[in-house]
């Protein structure tokens, strides 16, 4: 089991663990030109411009409003539909409405994001029937109402993910007992007590360890950096820019490497730090820790 393992580990630790080496960027004026040595050093310089530029008080609040959205959404619906999807008997049913479920995960964000510019335009789907039901009076563009963006990135974010994350949560409740059901069956229980007392509670630490990932990636996968910079436009910028989309457009595109970097150091750090206090939270509702 070692040897099999020992790929992995290399490979871990050359993807994961020698690029931290790049981090030094972020304490040098950091040249392409210059080897590793020739670099100036300039301390925390990169540092303290980022937490004086009121722009990134913005994006961060960005990042953590998307993230937590996404997070706590995606959280909920996953199980829900894993639940549901337990309790439907026609199996050609079961399977198509898992497969649908699963194919928008392997859809490309650039075509995620062009249906929904479709779906949301002034003459989409969506104006066209609440027009017609009198909730709207005039088609509004929605797209670029900026208070709509957190709602709309969202929805998007579920929607793609959803059925592919719910996969876990269906293994699990396949690992169920299914005494327990015939059991409570026998004491007359109904399907919702069946789920709220035997379900929920069998799956229970598959959710608190799933959650706790999701918590960790918040600030990377949970804020997309394509979702939130193809779904985003100038007129909605003040609610779509997060921490990622500020490095690319103040850091790389700029060739002020060294700013970027730092950027990434800090999300790293948030990181970490929500990483270990879900962890530390979850030790409440589980046997111990989590990770």
């Amino acid at each position: 089991m070692v040897l099999m393992s020992l790929p992995f580990i290399v490979w871990f630790f050359i993807f994961s663990y020698m690029p931290l080496f790049g981090w030094t960027m972020a304490f040098q004026n950091y040249k392409p030109q210059f080897g590793f040595f020739e670099q100036e050093w300039v301390g925390l310089r990169y540092f303290i411009e980022a937490f004086q530029d009121n722009r990134f008080y913005l994006v961060m609040r960005n990042t953590f409003v998307i993230g937590f959205l996404n997070v706590a959404f995606s959280f909920l619906f996953s199980v829900l539909l894993a639940v549901l999807l337990n309790e439907v008997s026609n199996k050609w049913f079961k399977k198509s409405i898992q497969t649908m479920s699963y194919l928008p995960h392997f859809v490309s964000w650039v075509v995620v994001v062009s249906i929904f510019y479709t779906v949301l335009s002034p003459d989409g789907v969506v104006n066209n029937i609440l027009v017609s039901a009198g909730l709207l009076s005039k088609p509004e563009a929605f797209m670029a109402k900026g208070p709509l963006f957190w709602a709309i990135i969202t929805v998007a974010q579920v929607w793609k993910e959803m059925g592919w994350n719910s996969i876990i949560y269906l293994a699990a409740i396949a690992g169920i007992d299914q005494e327990l059901y015939e059991a409570a069956e026998v004491d007359g229980a109904g399907r919702l007590r069946k789920i709220w007392h035997i379900t929920l509670p069998g799956i229970r630490q598959t959710m608190i360890i799933l959650l706790v990932l999701q918590i960790g990636h918040l600030m990377s996968t949970a804020a997309s950096f394509d979702a939130a910079f193809l779904l985003g436009n100038p007129l909605t910028q003040y609610y779509s820019e997060t921490l990622s989309i500020y490095a690319f457009k103040f850091g790389i595109e700029m060739q002020r490497y060294s700013f970027s970097t730092t950027i990434s150091i800090f999300n790293t750090l948030v990181s970490l730090v929500l990483l270990y206090t879900a962890n530390r939270l979850g030790r409440k509702f589980s046997d111990g820790d989590i990770i």
